[in-house]
Protein backbone atom coordinates (compact mmCIF):
# COMPACT_ATOMS: atom_id res chain seq x y z
CA UNK A 1 0.00 0.00 0.00
CA UNK A 2 2.86 2.39 0.82
CA UNK A 3 4.48 1.74 -2.56
CA UNK A 4 1.26 2.60 -4.40
CA UNK A 5 0.94 5.88 -2.51
CA UNK A 6 4.57 6.71 -3.23
CA UNK A 7 4.20 5.98 -6.95
CA UNK A 8 0.97 7.99 -7.06
CA UNK A 9 2.70 10.95 -5.35
CA UNK A 10 5.60 10.82 -7.81
CA UNK A 11 3.23 10.72 -10.80
CA UNK A 12 1.24 13.68 -9.47
CA UNK A 13 4.42 15.66 -8.82
CA UNK A 14 5.68 14.96 -12.34
CA UNK A 15 2.39 16.08 -13.84
CA UNK A 16 2.40 19.29 -11.81
CA UNK A 17 5.97 20.20 -12.75
CA UNK A 18 5.58 19.46 -16.43
CA UNK A 19 2.19 21.08 -16.97
CA UNK A 20 2.57 24.35 -15.08
CA UNK A 21 4.79 26.40 -17.31
CA UNK A 22 4.26 30.14 -17.13
CA UNK A 23 6.25 30.91 -20.23
CA UNK A 24 4.47 33.06 -22.75
CA UNK A 25 5.76 32.57 -26.24
CA UNK A 26 5.72 35.73 -28.29
CA UNK A 27 6.74 35.54 -31.88
CA UNK A 28 8.97 38.36 -32.97
CA UNK A 29 9.10 38.72 -36.68
CA UNK A 30 12.47 37.94 -38.19
CA UNK A 31 13.49 40.75 -40.49
CA UNK A 32 16.08 39.93 -43.12
CA UNK A 33 19.13 42.18 -43.34
CA UNK A 34 18.33 43.09 -46.93
CA UNK A 35 14.64 43.77 -46.19
CA UNK A 36 13.16 46.97 -47.56
CA UNK A 37 10.75 47.77 -44.72
CA UNK A 38 7.79 49.97 -45.60
CA UNK A 39 4.54 50.73 -43.87
CA UNK A 40 1.17 52.08 -44.88
CA UNK A 41 -2.42 52.35 -43.72
CA UNK A 42 -5.50 51.07 -45.48
CA UNK A 43 -9.21 51.67 -45.04
CA UNK A 44 -11.27 48.49 -44.80
CA UNK A 45 -15.01 48.60 -45.37
CA UNK A 46 -17.37 45.71 -44.68
CA UNK A 47 -16.22 44.88 -41.15
CA UNK A 48 -19.20 44.28 -38.88
CA UNK A 49 -17.55 43.15 -35.66
CA UNK A 50 -14.23 43.36 -33.84
CA UNK A 51 -13.66 39.69 -33.08
CA UNK A 52 -14.97 38.02 -36.22
CA UNK A 53 -13.86 40.57 -38.79
CA UNK A 54 -11.05 42.78 -37.50
CA UNK A 55 -9.18 40.01 -35.68
CA UNK A 56 -9.57 37.64 -38.62
CA UNK A 57 -8.18 40.19 -41.07
CA UNK A 58 -5.32 41.03 -38.68
CA UNK A 59 -4.48 37.37 -38.19
CA UNK A 60 -4.50 36.58 -41.91
CA UNK A 61 -2.47 39.70 -42.77
CA UNK A 62 0.09 38.88 -40.07
CA UNK A 63 0.61 35.41 -41.52
CA UNK A 64 1.03 36.63 -45.12
CA UNK A 65 4.53 36.24 -46.53
CA UNK A 66 6.39 39.55 -46.37
CA UNK A 67 4.25 41.12 -43.65
CA UNK A 68 6.25 42.08 -40.58
CA UNK A 69 3.41 43.53 -38.50
CA UNK A 70 -0.29 44.19 -39.02
CA UNK A 71 -2.82 45.89 -36.76
CA UNK A 72 -6.51 46.33 -37.55
CA UNK A 73 -8.50 48.92 -35.62
CA UNK A 74 -12.17 48.04 -35.93
CA UNK A 75 -13.54 51.35 -34.60
CA UNK A 76 -11.63 53.35 -37.22
CA UNK A 77 -11.89 50.74 -40.02
CA UNK A 78 -8.15 51.11 -40.56
CA UNK A 79 -5.35 48.59 -40.84
CA UNK A 80 -1.71 49.56 -40.46
CA UNK A 81 0.78 47.22 -42.10
CA UNK A 82 4.56 47.04 -41.92
CA UNK A 83 5.96 44.87 -44.69
CA UNK A 84 9.07 43.88 -46.65
CA UNK A 85 8.75 45.53 -50.08
CA UNK A 86 11.11 42.91 -51.52
CA UNK A 87 8.50 40.20 -50.85
CA UNK A 88 5.15 41.96 -51.30
CA UNK A 89 3.64 45.29 -52.30
CA UNK A 90 0.86 47.64 -51.24
CA UNK A 91 -1.26 46.54 -54.20
CA UNK A 92 -0.74 42.88 -53.29
CA UNK A 93 -1.76 43.52 -49.67
CA UNK A 94 -4.86 45.46 -50.72
CA UNK A 95 -5.86 42.64 -53.06
CA UNK A 96 -5.18 40.11 -50.30
CA UNK A 97 -7.58 41.86 -47.90
CA UNK A 98 -10.20 42.15 -50.65
CA UNK A 99 -9.93 38.37 -51.17
CA UNK A 100 -10.51 37.41 -47.53
CA UNK A 101 -13.87 35.67 -46.98
CA UNK A 102 -14.32 34.83 -50.64
CA UNK A 103 -13.80 38.37 -51.90
CA UNK A 104 -17.37 39.51 -51.37
CA UNK A 105 -17.21 40.98 -47.88
CA UNK A 106 -14.28 43.39 -47.45
CA UNK A 107 -13.06 46.22 -49.65
CA UNK A 108 -9.76 47.96 -48.94
CA UNK A 109 -8.13 51.13 -50.19
CA UNK A 110 -4.94 52.94 -49.29
CA UNK A 111 -5.34 55.65 -46.66
CA UNK A 112 -2.72 58.29 -47.46
CA UNK A 113 -4.12 60.69 -44.83
CA UNK A 114 -3.49 58.38 -41.87
CA UNK A 115 -0.29 59.48 -40.13
CA UNK A 116 1.64 56.55 -38.73
CA UNK A 117 4.00 56.86 -35.80
CA UNK A 118 7.25 54.97 -35.50
CA UNK A 119 7.46 52.46 -32.65
CA UNK A 120 9.96 54.61 -30.76
CA UNK A 121 8.07 57.89 -31.25
CA UNK A 122 7.59 59.79 -27.98
CA UNK A 123 5.50 62.69 -29.31
CA UNK A 124 2.26 63.30 -27.47
CA UNK A 125 0.17 62.52 -30.54
CA UNK A 126 1.85 59.13 -30.95
CA UNK A 127 1.42 57.96 -27.35
CA UNK A 128 -2.35 58.43 -27.32
CA UNK A 129 -4.77 55.56 -27.73
CA UNK A 130 -7.05 55.49 -30.76
CA UNK A 131 -10.00 56.75 -28.66
CA UNK A 132 -7.91 59.63 -27.31
CA UNK A 133 -6.78 60.52 -30.84
CA UNK A 134 -10.38 60.58 -32.04
CA UNK A 135 -11.45 62.82 -29.13
CA UNK A 136 -8.38 64.99 -29.71
CA UNK A 137 -9.25 65.47 -33.36
CA UNK A 138 -12.57 67.05 -32.46
CA UNK A 139 -11.26 70.00 -30.47
CA UNK A 140 -7.47 70.00 -30.54
CA UNK A 141 -5.51 72.86 -32.06
CA UNK A 142 -2.10 71.21 -31.69
CA UNK A 143 0.02 70.44 -34.72
CA UNK A 144 -0.32 66.68 -34.25
CA UNK A 145 -4.11 66.85 -34.50
CA UNK A 146 -4.51 69.33 -37.36
CA UNK A 147 -4.80 66.68 -40.04
CA UNK A 148 -7.25 64.55 -38.04
CA UNK A 149 -10.16 67.02 -38.14
CA UNK A 150 -13.11 65.93 -40.20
Amino acid sequence: MKIQKFIFAVVVACLVFTSCKNEVKTETPIIAKDAKVEQFAMNISGMTCEIGCAKTIQSKLSKKDGVIDAKVIFTDSIATVKFDANKTSKADLLAFVDGIAGGDLYKSSENADHKMCDADCKKECCTKTEAEKKACAEDCKKECCKDKKA
